[in-house]
């Protein structure tokens, strides 16, 4: 333990080797990581952001190609036309009504038979299948009458279209497929709209038009029902009105009035001191 111990001494030149290392090397290195960071989550954004854009166009120009399908198919239905603008499909005079009425020419009727199918072709397809949400059946009145009337009368003219769709009234009317029957209870939906969208002429405004109404890229969608449904073999409008049957009000029973008791006169006691 005695023993002569050597320290070896450093150079000079050589320089401290501390093991941490300095505050600003930190710092330099978490912001190089930061900006790593959000470059990746920028370019993460942006092509969500061009995925989305891309989608919606896409969406917008499969929405255009079912116009123009169905423009094409309906003009074998003579006086229909497709509106693009607001997506409504027009019949023109064959879903026009009289004033006040809800009623179609057998005309009319075998013309609607003839030309829905040709706009079910086309909602059956990959394409409507993928973006045709509903059918709407909005109905009209003109500006006369009061509102509850108009509106009343417009819903009525909507279920008309549908009775004369699914109602075989005249024999040499074309048959409905049960597939298309089936496509009709799933896709139309009756809607009742006034005279809010009255054309300028009254007998313009008196009409029925059918509206597209197609899926939102982020909508939920429904799973279409699949059992089949029983035929009706009477439009509801055409059923007789059967008044309720009313119960008779029975007659209130009004007990006897009873006569009061006559109170007995005090009797008479002489020896009662007064």
């Amino acid at each position: 333990m005695f023993a002569a111990q050597t320290i070896a001494h450093r150079k000079k030149d050589e320089a401290e080797k501390p093991f941490w290392i300095s505050f600003a090397d930190l710092m330099t290195a978490l912001m190089i990581l930061f900006l790593v960071v959000m470059c990746v989550a920028l370019l993460a954004v942006t092509r969500t952001i061009s995925e989305a854009e891309k989608a919606a166009a896409q969406r917008e120009k499969d929405i255009d190609l079912l116009l123009t399908m169905l423009s094409e198919n309906v003009q074998k239905c003579g006086h229909a036309t497709v509106l693009r603008e607001r997506r409504v499909i027009d019949f023109g005079s064959q879903a026009t009504f009289s004033s006040g009425s809800h009623q179609l020419l057998a005309s009319q009727v075998h013309n609607l038979r003839e030309c829905v199918p040709e706009i079910l072709a086309i909602a059956g397809n990959d394409l409507g299948r993928k973006w045709i949400k509903r059918i709407v059946v909005e109905g009209y009145a003109d500006p006369r009458g009061s509102y509850l009337y108009n509106l009343n009368l417009s819903l009525q003219r909507s279920q008309r279209i549908l009775c004369a769709l699914l109602l075989r009234a005249n024999p040499n009317d074309r048959v409905l497929t049960p597939e298309e029957r089936k496509q009709i209870r799933e896709l139309f939906l009756v809607g009742g709209y006034s005279f809010n969208e009255a054309k300028e002429s009254f007998a313009g405004s008196r009409r029925a038009e059918l509206r597209l109404e197609f899926w939102g890229l982020a909508e939920p969608r429904s799973v279409r029902d699949d059992t089949v449904a029983a035929d009706d073999t009477l439009c509801e409008l055409d059923k007789p009105v059967v008044p309720p049957a009313r119960t008779p009000t029975p007659t209130p029973v009004v007990p006897p009035v009873r006569a009061p008791t006559p109170t007995p006169p005090p009797s008479f006691n002489p020896f009662q001191i007064r």
